[in-house]
This record gives structure tokens, sequence and C-alpha cells, in this order.
């Protein structure tokens, strides 16, 4: 999956989402964010420098996004975003504020928008969840690049390995059994659990 379409789905199908950052004890909190633009550097959102959200993400500089569209049960769009946020400052700010109608608003005057900032999410991972399928992405210079794993014909048809998968995405119908690899999430629990060593695990081109 390209990249591209990942954040432009992320974008164009999200309003606001939550958004998970740590204290300095470790301790999860969660805050409302806007994603309000993306280029080849990164996905870009403003925070306020007063609240306790720019303390926690300026410290520890990771966050963790999710959301999901507006759609119906059958049909949602749901996204985990997992990366390393850093701050911009303000050359960015008149760009992303002219998308987000709600901060201009509650930010009407240049005095009043002096507390904001702009931060960048330039390399993560996370998964995109629609139509019963989920499919893994990354990007930044420090892209993962997870393993593929693959049954080998010593498989023995023990379903060991699709009682161990989250995502179900193991076709036991025929031996050997397949990996629908649109839909691995490349966790390893089928590799993991497999007693007649059928499965092979495979770098990441």
């Amino acid at each position: 999956m390209e990249i591209k379409n990942d954040r432009t789905c992320i974008l164009s199908s999200t309003c606001f989402a939550a958004a998970a950052t740590v204290d300095e004890n470790g301790l999860p909190f969660s805050d409302a964010v806007e994603l309000l633009d993306w280029d080849e550097n990164g996905i870009y959102f403003i925070a306020d420098r007063t609240t306790e959200f720019y303390r926690r993400l300026s410290q520890k500089g990771v966050i963790s996004v999710t959301g999901t569209d507006g759609g119906s049960a059958g049909s949602r769009t749901v996204f985990t975003l997992r990366g390393s946020a850093s701050e911009l400052g303000t050359p960015f700010l008149p760009r992303l504020l002219k998308k987000s109608p709600c901060l201009e608003q509650s930010y009407p005057s240049q005095i009043s928008r002096k507390v904001l900032t702009v931060f960048c999410i330039s390399r993560g991972t996370g998964e995109i969840s629609r139509s019963g399928k989920t499919e893994p992405f990354s990007f930044g210079a420090d892209q993962e690049k997870k393993p593929r794993y693959f049954i080998t014909d010593r498989c023995v048809l023990c379903r060991f390995c699709y009682s161990k998968c989250p995502q179900k995405c193991i076709d036991i119908s025929h031996r050997p059994a397949v990996i629908r690899q649109e839909s691995c999430m490349h966790c390893g629990n089928c590799y993991e659990i497999c007693l007649a060593r059928a499965i092979e695990k495979r770098p990441a081109e």
C-alpha cells in the first residue's frame, strides 16, 4: 500500500481523533487532535502551548492517534497511528489554520494565536481497518519493515496458526494453508505456534 494513499485516507475521512501521550511517570492521557495536512515530510497538527497535551508531547516526543470516519458500522474506516512528533513552531501555522475553521474561530486574533504551534509526525507505523480487513503501513526515515510469513508444504493443517491469528487471515480450506498477505499484520503468532515448523519467516522487501 502506498503511504500517499494511507495519509489521504486518514486526513480525508477524519476530522478529530484521540491522541494518546504519556507523562513523566509513564501514565497515559488522551486528548482530541485535528490532523490537518500532510506532505512528504509527515502529518501536521496544531497544539496549544498552554495545555498539558503540549507539555507531555514536547517532553516525550511520541504520540499515538486513533480515529474513525463517520461511516456506518459495516463500512467504517478506523486507523491507528504511532510515531515520533517534532515541534516545528509557527511557519506552517497560517496554512493549517485555513484548513480548520474551528481553530480559526477559537483563536481569532494574532495575539491569541501566539500560543499555537505546529507539530509534525515525521515517521511512524499504524494500521487502517476497513471492510473487515486491517492493513499495516509505515512511513518516514525509520520505516518499520516487518518480516512476512508463508506456509510451506510441511503444513499438517493442525489449525493452530488460525486459532492464534488476530486477523483470521489464514485460509485453512486446503492444504497447505495460505496466509492472505493483504490482511496480515505480520505479528508472527502463527510462526511461533506452528509445531510442524511449516511457516517460514522471510525478510521484508
